[in-house]
């Protein structure tokens, strides 16, 4: 008995000062690679038996780090998991209650919010971001200043006053939003019109090309983030890989992807940078209809795995998406996570990595830091709030999950407009149990529910989820229930 006591002990002190080592070491570089509409089936190694991409690049990631398989976007959709991921903060606390911005507007991201971005500039960080920003900016007209109209897409030669580079990056190349991809945007300004099949080699070469001009100033650390554009719509792959998948162009735009995560980590390698490099790789919601899910899935090719559902819904296959993290020396290779964290956290994590604490204004960021080091997260959050499309709330803690809506939510059948007259008001599932979602729990334990929608409640009310100063949501009377026909029978 004394002889485990001591074990334990030793084992715990050893753990400790594992994790002490990441805030005392020098600040590594930090690279997201954000993928858009990327399913958590469709990485293999995380779909074994059902993933039929081959996805050789991210699955050696995979063994170089840690899987986290209980990671979910903001949102089930673009805009709202970008901002979260950003800013620390929900982006239903914002005018943006559900759906997506399309641009030709102010930017989603107030001007006095700080993003990890900005965080790291004042730490001395080089910052840029090549892809994909999907928060809303305005165009000017670059002689007389005038904030251009919604008129199809901005001319070459507009300019942007509230873009990226006036929300804490350096650079910035890359485009708005799927519908705008053509327009080529560098810093501040529509540089050219670029043909969309050309944008994801475009952006693997302006990656590249980032990392080996970094490594020529060594002694300044750099974040790179890396919204990509694929595999969304337009699903547009390169000649060379056309067929290659054998499963139709989404499955070629994947694999087209999966080598863009190649040639980023390649040129981590070649220029001597990759050992101190954070490296995460995720995506930004799950698997979208436009892919062809049902022929994928006739051919063998479960675009979420085991989960229910897809883009835009509140069941899992439309958040929950694949999380790697690579840390050389840092993180275990091969280990893996079933912690349950969101992109959100990303900002409270960066800010502990580099012995910042985390500014009060990220409301609902929590550090994951701890399970780099296999470590329990400690948190002041009780749960984590997903949100759908249509800004139907969910809310999970632990293996229990609550969904308030009567469908999916989203885009999957039923449709809250398809449910039967008589279903149930709510959804509650045991994730550990249940991962599928399909056995409704919400009549059998509605102490549960009601205890999971307390939480939730208090987490919109109270403008954050976690401890800290007193905030406020950036609009008045958010609507918990969205359904008309749930609100009515409550």
């Amino acid at each position: 008995m004394i002889t485990q006591t001591i074990k334990t002990v030793l084992c715990a002190t050893a753990s400790l000062l594992a994790f002490n080592t990441f805030a005392t070491a020098s600040h590594p570089n930090i690279v997201v690679i954000l993928c858009d509409d990327l399913g958590y089936g469709d990485v293999q190694c995380l779909n074994p038996e059902n993933g039929k991409i081959k996805t050789p690049h991210v699955d050696k990631l995979a063994e170089q780090g840690m899987v986290f398989t209980d990671a979910h976007s903001g949102s089930s959709v673009c805009t709202p998991t970008r901002y979260g991921l950003l800013t620390g903060r929900y982006s239903w606390r914002t005018r943006l209650q559900r759906g997506v911005v399309q641009g030709f507007a102010p930017c989603l991201i107030a001007p006095d919010r700080l993003t990890v971005a900005g965080l790291l500039k004042q730490q001395g960080y080089a910052t840029a971001i090549l892809g994909k920003w999907h928060l809303d900016f305005q165009y000017q007209d670059p002689d007389t200043g005038e904030i251009l109209p919604k008129k199809g897409s901005a001319p070459v030669g507009a300019t942007i006053p509230d873009g990226p580079v006036s929300r804490g990056f350096d650079f910035y190349h890359g485009f708005h939003h799927a519908g705008h991809m053509d327009r080529i945007i560098e810093n501040d300004k529509v540089i050219e019109i670029l043909e969309e099949i050309h944008c994801l080699p475009r952006l693997t070469e302006k990656s590249v090309a980032y990392i080996e001009k970094r490594a020529k100033t060594p002694e300044q650390p750099f974040f790179l983030y890396v919204p990509l554009g694929s595999p969304h719509t337009p699903i547009v792959p390169s000649k060379e890989w056309q067929g290659k998948s054998e499963l139709g162009p989404y499955g070629d735009f994947v694999m087209q992807t999966d080598a863009t995560v190649g040639a980023i980590t390649d040129a981590l390698k070649k220029h001597g940078l990759a050992d101190n490099t954070l490296l995460i790789f995720t995506s930004d919601n799950g698997c979208s209809k436009q892919a062809g899910i049902s022929a994928l899935r006739k051919q063998g090719h479960y675009v979420s795995a085991q989960y229910r559902g897809s883009k835009a819904d509140s069941w899992d296959g439309g958040h929950r998406v694949p999380f790697i993290v690579r840390w050389p020396g840092k993180v275990e290779a091969g280990s893996s996570c079933d912690q349950l964290i969101t992109l959100v956290d990303l900002f409270a994590t960066v800010s502990e990595i580099t012995g910042e604490n985390a500014p009060d204004m990220a409301e609902d960021s929590v550090s994951f830091l701890p399970a780099l080091s296999d470590l329990p997260i400690v948190s002041t959050r009780k749960g984590v709030v997903h949100h759908s499309i249509s800004g139907h709330f969910a809310y999970r803690q632990g293996k229990w999950k609550l969904i308030l809506a009567r469908g999916s939510g989203g885009w999957t059948s039923p449709k809250e407009n398809q449910v039967k007259a008589d279903a149930l008001p709510a959804q509650l599932y045991d994730m550990e149990k249940d991962p599928g979602e399909q056995n409704n729990l919400y009549l059998s334990h509605p102490e549960v529910a009601q205890r999971l929608l307390a939480n939730l409640t208090a987490d919109i009310q109270n403008g954050r989820s976690t401890d800290g100063s007193a905030s406020q949501n950036d609009v008045e009377n958010i609507v918990l229930w969205k359904s008309q026909r749930t609100r009515g029978r409550r």
